[in-house]
């Protein structure tokens, strides 16, 4: 104890703890260690990691309609491309960008793209194309699975869930393409 009541402690201490504090600040900067020598024949830098790349395989339909419905209530924007706001085509354009597919951003172009779909052999994921403005392919949507779709209708709405079998979107429907 020191003579004015409070426990003596050495300066070793105080010098150990010190450097101890010292030595682990080295670790947050992002400094790589390197072993002292270095060994003969061993590289100045250590080998770089090995990452595996993904398997070059189709994408899951089932995940693109997942990614598509975790997108509903988004609301409608003409031009828009994000969940911000989606006209039909920039949905489809912005959720298959979303698993690295590159599709066309036009309801036209993306109707050219890809393989061609019998309605009874639509899965999750396909493209789903309707005429609602003029002849021709000019609205899109995609397969979630049975007799739904998901997609951006309109101005009066926001990214949701429909039927096929309506009969607003049956006696419109113009075709189905598969791109993955």
């Amino acid at each position: 104890m020191s003579k004015h009541g409070t426990p003596f402690i050495p300066v070793s201490l105080y010098v150990l703890t010190f450097s101890a504090l010292l030595s682990t600040a080295c670790a947050s900067t992002g400094g790589v260690p390197r072993p002292f020598p270095a060994p003969a024949g061993a590289p100045a830098e250590p080998p770089a990691m090995i990452v595996p790349q993904p398997e070059d395989r189709p994408a899951d339909g089932y995940a693109i309609a997942g990614t598509a419905l975790s997108l509903r209530g988004s609301p409608y924007r003409s031009g828009g491309a994000d969940p911000n706001g989606f006209d039909c085509s920039g949905f489809v354009w912005y959720v298959f960008g979303l698993h690295g597919i590159k599709v066309p951003r036009s309801v036209s172009e993306q109707f050219r793209n890809g393989l061609e779909v019998a309605p009874d052999a639509l899965q999750a994921g396909d493209l789903v194309f309707f005429s609602t403005e003029a002849p021709g392919a000019t609205h899109v949507g995609m397969v979630i699975g049975g007799d739904e779709f998901v997609h951006a209708p309109s101005a009066r709405g926001n990214v949701r869930v429909e039927r096929f079998s309506s009969q607003y979107w049956a006696t419109r429907y113009v075709g189905a393409r598969r791109v993955r």
